[in-house]
């Protein structure tokens, strides 16, 4: 995809990120792309922190997708700093168009780059087309992940 630039997102991006984050039945119900103000400030709390990578896939100049990368140094596993994905999104026009595992793939270099030693994403137990697209990409299911809303 040689006309695909992955880069940080700026506060110009925002927009088109909040509306990829509400176009689908889960986001729809939590995100509230008529208010910007709460993702500016999260951006700027994102920028800020080195080991937060919020991205944004552009072609000709408009985003198409996104996803946020965390790198966590940890104790377990030998003293292992791992990745986590989050936040994975695909403007309605590019979905099945190899965008998804372009931005999968940078997300994994950009883990070995940090010296990440492993990989991992959680995902809706809803979202069935997106566990096999993680899957494909070599990702196992081999966790039950838990949420606590506060």
């Amino acid at each position: 995809m040689a006309d695909l630039e992955i880069r940080a997102a700026v506060a110009d991006d925002v927009p088109a990120i909040v509306a990829m984050l509400a176009d689908d039945p889960l986001g729809a119900q939590r995100e509230s792309p008529d208010d910007l103000t709460p993702y500016l400030g999260a951006l700027e709390r994102l920028s800020g922190d080195p080991n937060q990578h919020l991205v944004v896939a552009v072609r000709e100049n408009r985003v198409v997708g996104t996803l946020q990368l965390t790198v966590i140094p940890g104790l377990s596993r030998k003293g292992a700093t791992r990745s986590i994905i989050e936040a994975v999104r695909i403007h309605g026009d590019e979905r099945g168009s190899g965008l998804g595992t372009e931005l999968i793939e940078w997300a994994i270099e950009e883990s070995r780059r940090q010296g990440c030693h492993l990989v991992q994403l959680t995902s809706d137990a809803s979202r069935t087309d997106a566990h096999r697209f993680y899957e494909r990409l070599g990702f196992e299911a081999s966790h039950v992940g838990f949420k606590l809303p506060l």
